[in-house]
């Protein structure tokens, strides 16, 4: 069965996921819902040094918005904030150095950047895909502590700053890879049998889908989204999927292709005109099961998810002295 999805996964993506299927949707959108000035909004952007976080960043900067880099790597951030100026002459580009995968960090970082600024769109972008089963300083199996407790935290931290906002969004970057996964809460560090990081990658792709269903009933005040933003050609690609990148390469979208629907989410006011909650595709809500696919969960797992990362999440944060 686990073939079968892969298989009928791939297929679609052929179709869909390619430069191809961005050219045929994109004949469908209509220019003038990005073509907004953002000046005087604020946005936070993490994993925003590369790719499609980068090229998310370079768009919002166009249009006047106030935009906060959260990066892991200070030399690559430091040319990407040059970049977005130089290219945009938006100055109101800010760099954060931060790694999503430590969690004490997120937390630190929210409670000062919540004494210092004002958010209005916050932007989970920052991911990775680790093909061996490797542990962070605290312990935590890699992948899951970036793409699933790093979104958490961050998102949970800075929730009270969004709720202050007019028009707050959240916007998180997921996978159509979620689609061949069932949400499996029993084995959130992928400690049980072997590790096949592309499995884990999309089981914490399927987590950032359900987050974002629960966090949407929460929340009335905050629009959330959570996307997929086809198969494009990033860095992140090329490294950890070497082997589909050359398959691909001729086909992939630009990083500006798979930015776009983000860019879409973050800026126009057709977006939140559709419910908070959905997981979209080149400007669309789409289903988050396959056809016939076995990867309902029932919603006592999806609550499950919500109290075990809360767990987690309480864990790392450091109560401030007086």
């Amino acid at each position: 069965m686990s073939w079968y999805r892969n298989t009928v996964w791939f297929v679609k993506g052929l179709r869909e996921y390619t430069r191809g299927g961005y050219e045929s949707a994109s004949k469908h959108f209509n220019p003038a819902d990005v073509e907004v000035d953002v000046a005087g909004r604020s946005f936070l952007v993490t994993g925003a040094n590369s790719g499609i976080g980068k090229a998310t960043a370079k768009e919002i900067a166009r249009r006047g918005g106030t935009v906060h880099l959260v990066c892991r790597n200070k030399e690559r951030a430091e040319v990407a904030k040059e970049e977005i100026v130089t290219e945009t002459g938006n100055q109101n580009i800010f760099l954060h150095i931060l790694d999503i995968s430590n969690p004490k960090e997120i937390w630190k970082f929210a409670e000062k950047f919540q004494n210092e600024h004002k958010l209005n769109v916050l932007i989970n972008n920052a991911g990775c895909m680790v093909n061996n089963r490797e542990l962070t300083e605290d312990g935590l199996e890699k992948n899951f502590a970036t793409n699933t407790l790093g979104t958490y935290i961050m998102t949970t931290a800075l929730l009270p700053l969004l709720e202050k906002a007019a028009d707050a969004r959240v916007i998180t970057v997921s996978s159509g890879g979620m689609l061949v996964q069932k949400l499996n809460i029993s084995d959130l560090q992928s400690g049980n049998g072997p590790f096949d990081g592309t499995m884990v990658y999309a089981q914490n792709k399927r987590q950032q889908v359900v987050l974002t269903e629960q966090w949407a009933k929460a929340h009335r005040n905050i629009h959330f989204s959570v996307m997929h933003p086809g198969w494009a050609d990033t860095p992140a690609v090329r490294s950890s999927m070497p082997d589909f990148y050359e398959r691909m390469k001729n086909s992939l979208r630009t990083e500006a292709q798979g930015a776009d629907t983000v860019l879409w989410l973050a800026v126009s006011a057709e977006a939140t005109k559709l419910p908070s909650g959905l997981f979209f595709q080149d400007r669309q809500p789409v289903p988050t099961h396959l056809p016939l696919a076995y990867t309902h969960s029932p919603p006592e797992d999806e609550e499950k998810l919500m109290e075990v990362l809360e767990e987690f999440s309480q864990k790392f944060k450091s109560v401030s002295p007086g």
